[in-house]
């Protein structure tokens, strides 16, 4: 192979490379809505030995010692959870620190630190965010769901 074929063996590999964390970035932080289904038990979320989940909505934060996004995203759905409780406990926050528990990272297929779950007032996933949340995000989706409906 010659020098001329080598260096565009290289760019090529680095545009690629490029074209695949553009992709990675845009989706890190986005909420993906969960497939709602008949069964509403296929998507309720049960961890032996978690705090108990809000009456209305849980952020449920899976975290790791080592990760430094966690922290502050711990920080922003706790004051979010706080903000928009009534003092009920009807929106709580839960974080779960998954080091030594990697059965339940191997459970929900948790890919990133942080991964945050919302979850409705049954335990029912609703909404998965891959990475640290974008909070004003965050904050429209549970205003959608805490938003009495309208019949």
């Amino acid at each position: 192979m010659n020098t001329l074929e080598t260096l565009t063996v290289l760019l090529g590999l680095v545009a690629l490379a490029t074209v695949l964390g553009f992709v990675w970035r845009a989706r890190t932080g986005r909420i993906q809505r969960a497939r709602t289904t008949s069964a509403a038990n296929e998507n309720r979320i049960s961890i032996p030995g978690a705090p108990e989940l809000g009456t209305r909505v849980t952020l449920l934060q899976f975290s790791t010692e080592v990760c430094t996004p966690c922290k502050t995203t711990h920080t922003l759905l706790s004051g979010l959870a706080t903000d928009l409780d009534d003092g009920t406990g009807a929106v709580v926050h839960v974080n779960i620190d998954v080091t030594s528990r990697p059965e339940i990272a191997n459970k929900f297929n948790l890919l990133q630190s942080p991964t945050t779950f919302i979850l409705d007032g049954n335990g029912v996933l609703q909404a998965r965010i891959g990475g640290a949340p974008k909070i004003n995000d965050v904050r429209a989706e549970l205003d959608r769901m805490l938003s009495p409906v309208l019949v």
